[in-house]
Order: structure tokens, then sequence, then C-alpha cells
């Protein structure tokens, strides 16, 4: 069976191209792969940052009145804590105080 002098492979991960001799069983050239994404060009770049800051004062907003809450959330908390430990009846002297 022969053996081709060389040929491409596409890596998985990183989708570079490799060129392989298959005589020298060895990478011969190599070709990143082209780049894509929001970094391909700075107008999509500056967008992306756009859209994160709007994400950030999102998420901030969001926490903001959840600390306004809060104080509020746990005062109901504690009232129904009050009330369902009047509504229950004494457990009475635990084992290990009776020592």
């Amino acid at each position: 069976m022969g053996e081709q002098d060389s040929f491409e492979v596409t890596c998985p991960a990183c989708r570079a191209v490799l060129t392989v001799d298959g005589r020298l069983r060895a990478v011969i050239q190599h070709r990143p792969a082209p780049r894509s994404g929001p970094a391909a060009s700075l107008d999509k770049a500056m967008e992306a940052l756009r859209g994160e800051q709007a994400r950030r004062e999102a998420a901030f907003r969001q926490a903001a009145e959840a600390e306004k809450n809060k104080e509020r959330l746990l005062a109901r908390k504690f009232e129904a804590g009050l009330k369902r430990a009047k509504d229950e009846p004494d457990p009475g002297p635990r084992p290990i105080d009776l020592d």
C-alpha cells in the first residue's frame, strides 16, 4: 500500500489546517484557522463591549433592587418564624440538659 506524499488534516480543537508528509510522518506546514467572532473587526468588538456594559448595568440594577428589598424580606421571614415558634408547642428539655 503506497503512502501519499502529503495530505491536509484539520485540527478539531483549533480548526487549524496541518499539512502532513506521509513518508516522513511529520507536520510540514501549519495554517492557523481564520479569525472569527467579535474580535474579527473593531466595529464588532466595540458592539460586543457595549452589549457587555449594558448587561453589567442591568445586573447591578437588579442587585441594587434586591438589596433594597432585603430588609423587608428578612422582616417577613422573622415574623413567619416567630409566629411558627409561638404556634408550635415547647419541645421540652433537651437530653443533653438533663446531665
